[in-house]
């Protein structure tokens, strides 16, 4: 697929002045230490999910109990008392996960002017909340309310490509139905749910560190792990599909599976990051960071590592303030986003130029 290696190496964001050979390796090295130290955090995060879970088996309960110590370190050492708690550290855990996959797949969204994707099914996700959580209320089940906001979304994902693919709409006319519809269904059920048991959804609207349970961390831990891998294995496809979708259909490439692999992607990373965001920021993880990023890369390759390291970046600062004042994690996160934004419009020479998937 020749359109590929000219996607790639198309200008992302704002024009970026003719690098030297040594220049640009210190700019790849400094971008490839950012990418192993945000996967070397995961990594950890992820460990500790797994070592949580198995904390009773022998082996594991030892390197839990190092874990912990390492932990009440930390806490000695800054003068904190949050680190010895395995409740932040899950709640920490799904925040590094989501600063690296929504950005990632938050790069395909905002090249292929789909940003308000990520919002509509952040709100389908919520009506997917509310239903799990008047059933709950109603009649005692005990299932996870994220595995039926997943299930929602998911299908809500697929609505919305199956009214794109099927309507002569608008390409954002789809999108905008389903985003109010669905909030619509959401807030219905919640008046319904109150009036009979006493419903409160506040924390999943504006993000809570509290939010995230046991259950929310693990799930988010694998799907993270599942949208790194299903975007690694069909990258090629993605971004030749983001650049030029007619010269793909030419190509004889399944474009509207890989559609519907991205729509569904998109649920799975809004539901995980709900937990920590919130329903009404949670779309900002999908696109400030890689508008961030493509005010100083020069291809879609370096947008979408840059746009992992500023997540990252954003998801550390923003609990670090959470923590630090007492204020909601999803607030604060998308605060410090915005903040690498503007940075980022100062390093390029406050030339703000809109995301284009053009040189």
């Amino acid at each position: 697929m020749s359109g590929n290696d000219a996607a790639d190496e198309s200008t992302a964001g704002s024009a970026v002045p003719s690098l030297g050979s040594p220049t640009r390796d210190r700019r790849r090295t400094v971008e490839l230490a950012g990418v192993a130290a945000t996967a070397a955090v995961a990594v950890v995060m992820l460990g500790f999910l797994v070592l949580y879970w198995a904390q009773d088996l022998p082996i594991a309960s030892d390197l839990y109990a190092g874990f912990r110590a390492v932990g009440r370190g930390m806490d000695a050492a800054f003068g904190t008392n949050v680190f010895r708690h395995p409740f932040m550290w899950q709640s920490m855990a799904t925040g590094v996960l989501v600063g690296i996959v929504a950005p990632l797949v938050g790069s395909f969204l905002v090249h292929r002017e789909m940003a308000l994707i990520g919002e509509t099914l952040a709100h389908t996700a919520f009506a997917g909340v509310a239903v799990g959580l008047l059933v709950t209320a109603s009649t005692g089940w005990s299932g996870s309310l994220l595995l039926v906001a997943l299930a929602v979304a998911i299908l809500g994902a697929l609505g919305v490509q199956w009214l794109t693919e099927r309507t002569d709409a608008y390409g954002d006319v789809p999108i905008a139905i389903m985003l109010s519809g669905s909030f619509a269904v959401g807030t219905l059920i919640i008046s319904y749910g109150r009036g009979l048991t006493g419903i409160n959804v506040e924390g999943y609207l504006f993000g809570n560190l509290a939010v995230v349970t046991v259950e929310g961390a693990r799930m988010m831990g694998a799907l993270s792990v599942f949208v790194v891998a299903a975007v690694a294995a069909t990258y090629k496809q993605l971004l030749f599909i983001t650049f030029d979708e007619q010269a793909a259909r030419v190509a004889q490439l399944n474009v509207s599976a890989y559609n519907t692999l991205l729509v569904v992607l998109t649920a799975i990373v809004v539901v995980g990051a709900m937990q920590v965001l919130g329903v009404i920021l949670v779309a900002a993880m999908l696109v400030v960071p890689v508008a961030a990023a493509s005010q100083v890369a020069r291809s879609f390759r370096e947008t979408t590592y840059l746009s992992v390291i500023f997540g990252q970046v954003s998801v550390v600062a923003g609990f670090a303030v959470a923590i630090g004042l007492g204020l909601p994690s999803g607030g604060s996160i998308v605060v410090a986003a915005i903040a690498v934004y503007l940075a980022s419009v100062a390093a390029s020479g406050f030339s703000v130029t809109a995301i284009s998937t053009h040189g």
